[in-house]
């Protein structure tokens, strides 16, 4: 009796799930090059089964792909004599440069809260649980505050519909990224619910780096500060140069 208890507990709690996944990505790297326009990622993947497949709950998957983290301020604006200024500011840590989700469904609907808590998945989770410099009483302000202001740049993203699942069985998701990427490793992460649970879950990196030019422009800037300015003073005399010259001989 105490075997079958455990088994039957583990079937409902998703412990001895015979669902799981089986990923892959278009591509493992992206380079920057001087051209660099965008990137498309296509994220696809398999159901595998051990036993039949069930018909219901249904069969979700939720797909996000995140980019490198940084301390960001967020600032709140505040009229002072008639002028709008910056006033006080919350500084948040390990907001995500670049994310963007994608479900087959509105993940308010197809993830639990208290799953969706413990693996941080939605985009206001992932920046909800963030650590802040400064206290902050109103600090749900500030996060909504990034969240629309990078939602509106493009940054952040979310497509309910953005999975496609093929007869509960084969999904692909497809991102673009932008041209003004961050260089560092961009991270995959897939999840299979059924039922609001998370049955399986997987995660991949994506290598972002320039390369070429800008890649040995980057390496200078940072190892080499100082060698940087004076080259970028250089090249900055030398273009003034050749314009008020070329301006010149126009003229003529």
């Amino acid at each position: 009796m105490r075997w079958v208890f455990a088994t039957l507990l583990a079937l409902n709690t998703g412990w001895a799930s015979a669902e799981s996944l089986v990923t892959g990505v278009s591509q493992d790297d992206v380079q920057i090059t001087a051209d660099f326009t965008g990137s498309d990622i296509l994220v696809y993947g398999a159901v595998r089964r051990e036993s039949p497949a069930q018909k219901d709950p249904p069969l979700h998957v939720i797909v996000t792909l995140e980019g490198p983290t940084s301390r960001v301020t967020v600032r709140q604006k505040e009229r002072r004599f008639g002028i709008w200024v910056n006033g006080t500011a919350t500084e948040i840590s390990d907001v995500p440069s670049y994310f963007a989700i994608a479900s087959t469904g509105p993940v308010s609907e197809i993830l639990l809260p208290e799953e969706d808590q413990r693996l941080e998945i939605g985009i206001d989770r992932r920046v909800s649980v963030t650590k802040i410099t400064a206290d902050a009483l109103d600090f749900p302000k500030y996060v909504a505050a990034l969240l629309r202001i990078r939602g509106k740049s493009g940054v952040f993203s979310v497509d309910p519909r953005g999975v496609k699942l093929a007869q509960d069985t084969l999904f692909r998701a497809d991102f673009a990224l932008p041209a003004n990427l961050i260089e560092g490793d961009f991270r995959v992460r897939l999840f299979l619910l059924r039922g609001g649970r998370v049955l399986d879950q997987q995660e991949q990196v994506i290598d972002v780096r320039k390369t070429g030019i800008e890649r040995q422009l980057t390496l200078m800037a940072h190892q080499r500060p100082f060698l940087y300015g004076v080259l970028s003073l250089l090249m900055a005399a030398v273009a003034g140069w050749a314009a008020s010259a070329l301006f010149g001989f126009l003229r003529r």
